[in-house]
């Protein structure tokens, strides 16, 4: 063994380059190059899992030098309202802490983290107290992102187009009006009394508007008078954009048609026109016209049909058929075309003969199921588009046609 040895001393003896390149391989290897961002786009296991979570770490190798935590969360078990923290963490070794205030609430918050490498991913176990309340973090399996890799999966859409070139990609009685935070109290007083509705989920700020500082509320309007409401909303103080947004109009089920004929003025002669829609889908769904309806806040034209139902005819039950409605014209501006949308019917059946009543209850949703077939309207479009003098829009070629 001894003789062994000493030729192995005798060899790093003779070629000390060898010595050399063996010390020196592993420090090449781990040699930190510059500081680097990471970042972890959701932290499970807290707030049973309600919170949206945002930790940015800044490391230099392996080594975290410095952390952010962003924290989005109901202000209570099931509550719509969000609140949101962010902290910058102080880091020692593997243990991150901090405290802040949050945003809305200013309610005291402290953090105490302590943060493991699992193989390719991260486990975070410890406490984030907010006010009284103290939320347990255990969290595994956790991987990160690269800055590039996190920025292009924060892009967010709200659809809105200020100057649309005509609504066949938004609709007519749709508006999204994205307002700066400090402002949306205001922009939605500013609201009532107005004859508009204004959708209850938008008044519900997201975690991505409360980081992005910015609201969008959902309004729907008569498209008579949506150009004056988006008008109106980019004037307002505090409103980032105003404009169109997706609403109910389908353009499979869209006409486009010469409004001469159908115009009182600058307004559409609406009495005229419910009763041509009803006239040829009375013949279409083989229904007597039962009544017709506008929305004054949002234009919409409902139109109900009565007609014997053929289940058990000895029973003598009704169908009662529903179809909704919307004329707009068919872009923003000056122009000599209308579009008209019309609904899928929705068919209810009830007992309406003389005498003691049979009770009817529908099976549960069929049209309203997602994919389930819509029910059959007899043709109603094309005899639309013909009493109309009409075109239909034609998806693959992006035209009227």
């Amino acid at each position: 063994m001894r003789p062994l040895l000493l030729c192995l001393f005798g060899l790093v003896a003779l070629v000390p380059e060898l010595a050399f390149a063996q010390g020196k391989q592993p420090a090449k290897s781990t040699a930190p190059g510059g500081p680097e961002t990471r970042y972890f786009a959701a932290i499970d296991g807290l707030m049973d899992g309600a919170a949206d979570v945002i930790l940015k770490e800044t490391r230099q190798g392996k080594n975290v030098t410095a952390a952010v935590l962003d924290v989005c969360y109901p202000v209570a078990k099931g509550a719509e309202r969000k609140d949101r923290f962010v902290a910058n963490l102080t880091v020692s070794g593997a243990n991150l802490t901090g405290s802040t205030q949050s945003i809305g609430d200013k309610q005291p918050v402290t953090v105490k983290l302590s943060r493991k490498v699992t193989g390719d991913t991260f486990e975070f176990r410890g406490q984030i107290t907010i006010g009284q309340k103290v939320n347990e973090v255990m969290s595994t399996d956790n991987s990160d992102l690269s800055e590039k890799e996190f920025l292009e999966s924060q892009t967010r859409d709200d659809g809105i187009v200020a100057v649309p070139k005509d609504f066949t990609d938004v609709s007519p009685e749709s508006i999204g009006v994205r307002v700066k935070l400090e402002s949306v109290l205001d922009f939605v007083k500013s609201l009532k009394g107005e004859p508009l509705e204004v959708s209850v989920n938008s008044l519900s700020v997201s975690c991505d508007e409360l980081r992005g500082g910015e609201q969008t509320i959902n309004l729907t309007v008569d498209p008579e008078r949506s150009a004056a409401v988006v008008a109106k909303a980019k004037a307002t103080t505090g409103v980032a954009l105003a404009g169109w947004t997706s609403g109910i109009v389908e353009m499979d089920r869209a006409i486009r048609f010469p409004a001469s004929g159908w115009r009182e003025g600058e307004n559409v002669n609406r009495e005229k026109l419910a009763s041509t829609i009803a006239g040829v889908l009375s013949k279409t769904l083989a229904a007597q016209a039962s009544g017709s309806t506008w929305d004054a806040n949002t234009g919409k034209l409902k139109l109900s049909f009565k007609r014997p139902s053929q289940i058990l005819p000895a029973l003598g039950l009704t169908e009662t058929v529903e179809v909704s409605a919307l004329v707009s014209p068919d872009k923003p501006g000056t122009t000599d075309k209308l579009m008209l949308w019309v609904s899928s019917p929705v068919t209810t059946t009830s007992d309406e003969g003389a005498g003691p009543k049979l009770n009817l209850s529908e099976d549960s949703g069929t049209a309203d199921d997602e994919g389930a077939e819509p029910e059959d309207d007899g043709g109603a479009i094309e005899a639309l588009i013909k009493e109309l003098k009409g075109q239909r829009w034609d998806a693959d070629k992006s035209v009227w046609k």
